[in-house]
């Protein structure tokens, strides 16, 4: 057997009636390299006039990685960062020592039916990079490595693989490919990091003749060398990396090894001590602490 454990997605409702598939953390491991945080967004159709933005909302301790199949995304942050994000794109924003960002639907495509539709990952900071200065990098479709294969394409969206290397910056050892399966293809996957794991948005995988039902993710034996197949044709991603060094405590959008670090940063929120998304008069409201977590 090459597959470890099998994760199951569930429905997450971000408000304003965005619910995304939840991948991780699940229950038999917190993460999967750096990546503690999977969420599958979409496909969904919006209407004329609707919208589906997150308000400004903060991070510690994190960076985010959005990288879409369909749609377009706003991002503004307290850096100043303005980008529009499309498919094919990587966007990481690193959070470190406080961040707060907005996302939102571009005004150019309000007043049309649109789809949205992509995979949003948090990636935990190592111990020694949890307080860096926030920054954003944006990396268009065009500078992201591709490898063409025989009945496959492959991706190189973050990390190193196929000897091509990604230009996105990372803090410690990750990996993240978009792979493009041909109907009856197969692709031998090896030196793969010491966790790694596969999601196939579009379509069915088998991995070493073993399926992988739809919206599952797949995680590797430890040094893994796989084959992938799909019959009718897939795309999935493997993500993986260097595991956590140590223990990730998590609270709404705040990670940490430090729960103080995340209570001090829960505190800031409420007093509004976050530097401002300039431009956003809105923001998400604090929600409450967990009771295990409350002083009186």
């Amino acid at each position: 057997m090459t597959i470890a454990h099998l994760f199951k997605s569930h429905d997450k409702d971000l408000g304003g009636g965005f619910t995304v598939r939840r991948i991780l953390p699940a229950a038999a491991k917190q993460s999967v390299g750096p990546f503690l945080f999977f969420d599958h967004m979409g496909p969904v159709e919006a209407e004329p006039g609707t919208r589906h933005d997150v308000r400004p909302h903060p991070h510690i301790g994190l960076a985010t990685v959005t990288y879409l199949f369909e749609g377009a995304i706003m991002h503004r942050d307290s850096l100043g960062t303005e980008q529009r994000i499309e498919p094919g794109a990587i966007n990481w924003m690193t959070a470190g020592s406080g961040i707060v960002h907005s996302e939102r639907t571009p005004e150019d495509l309000l007043e049309r039916t649109r789809r949205t539709h992509g995979l949003q990952l948090w990636a935990a900071l190592p111990r020694e990079h949890e307080e860096a200065p926030a920054a954003f990098s944006h990396t268009p479709a065009d500078q992201i490595p591709e490898v063409q294969l025989d009945g496959a394409k492959v991706r190189v969206l973050v990390g190193t693989a196929l000897g091509q290397t990604s230009p996105v910056p990372t803090f410690a050892e990750t990996l993240y490919l978009d792979v493009h399966l041909g109907a009856g293809a197969a692709i031998e996957l090896d030196r793969l990091p010491e966790e790694a794991a596969l999601y196939a948005p579009f379509g069915t995988i088998e991995v070493d003749g073993e399926p992988v039902a739809a919206n599952t993710m797949a995680m590797l034996e430890p040094g893994a060398a796989v084959r992938v197949s799909s019959r009718e044709g897939a795309r999935f991603v493997v993500i993986g990396g260097a595991p956590l060094d140590g223990k990730r405590f998590i609270f709404w959008n705040f990670v940490s090894t430090s729960r103080e670090r995340i209570e001090q940063a829960a505190h800031d929120w409420e007093a509004d001590r976050f530097v401002a998304v300039p431009g956003e008069t809105e923001r998400i409201p604090l929600p409450p602490l967990p009771s295990a977590w409350r002083h009186d």
